[in-house]
């Protein structure tokens, strides 16, 4: 999921919201395994702390990482994206949670103000032309107290992707048809197959990567090659981030020895992301 335009900021340029609905309308299967993958993307929270919480989810894509804290007891939350193809399949994905809003939003003009007790987003602002921009209205949308989580992509263990995937991407695949970007993925999805099944385990993401079925990894390598923007960011540009939007008692872990979960708190003694009266 990427942000649009909106009239009220002309200035900030789209990203790939349609590419990424091309992804999750592809991609809309729910697996076991992305369970795992979502408690690794938010390993800062244990199921428990979801109980009862109000939660958004920003570039909800398909749903997922909405299901899983209702089904830990969350009270319910809603779930955000732009492009039509990725909201329909979140909507399926979610529709046995009727307390979760799936509703067609930007991540840059979220609206709501201190009502959420979690805000989250997995994978959507290091799609962003401004990530700045998207995680100021992710805290203006926490209560005051509420936690602000983003996973992102690192720049640590990632220099192949860096340096040879990233040029490609610019050069080649965002300016091909979203169909036959997909088509071209099956070639690296088949190399890295093979791969993993002769033993390439450098790192505990090929590690995980290696226990995924065929269609998924493909899906993966997909949504790697598939977007405008994408920034690998290491971990000081990372919890700098963080610090500039308000956030306090900010805490980093290494996901996968390849990306970055960051977690911080909005103070309670002042709101931050807007002016309060």
């Amino acid at each position: 999921m990427s942000n649009v335009t909106t009239p009220a900021e002309p200035a900030v340029a789209a990203g790939s919201p349609e590419r990424f609905g091309y992804e999750w309308h592809t991609y809309a299967e729910m697996r076991a395994e992305y369970e795992e993958q979502f408690r690794r993307w938010t390993v800062h929270l244990s199921p428990e702390d979801w109980r009862g919480k109000l939660f958004l989810d920003v570039g909800c894509g398909m749903g997922r990482n909405s299901y899983w804290p209702m089904t830990y007891g969350a009270a319910g939350g809603v779930a955000i994206d732009v492009d039509e193809r990725s909201l329909a399949s979140a909507r399926r994905t979610l529709s046995s949670c009727p307390k979760v809003e799936v509703r067609a939003c930007s991540a840059y003009a979220i609206g709501d103000i201190e009502r959420f007790d979690i805000v989250f987003s997995i994978g959507v602002i290091h799609h962003l032309e401004a990530p700045e921009k998207a995680l100021a209205a992710m805290v203006t949308a926490a209560r005051r107290g509420g936690k602000v989580l983003i996973w992102v992509y690192g720049r640590e263990n990632n220099g192949l992707v860096v340096h040879v995937l990233t040029p490609l991407r610019k050069l080649l695949f965002s300016r091909l048809p979203i169909g036959m970007v997909h088509h071209l993925s099956l070639y690296p999805s088949v190399a890295l197959w093979l791969a993993l099944r002769l033993g390439l385990d450098s790192n505990e993401y090929f590690r995980l990567l290696r226990r995924l079925q065929f269609r998924h990894l493909r899906s993966i390598v997909f949504d790697q090659m598939l977007p405008k923007i994408a920034h690998y960011w290491p971990r000081a540009t990372v919890e700098a981030l963080m610090r500039a939007s308000g956030l306090v008692d900010i805490r980093l872990s290494w996901v996968n020895q390849v990306s970055w979960s960051a977690i911080g708190t909005k103070p309670a003694a002042a709101a931050s992301g807007r002016p309060q009266p």
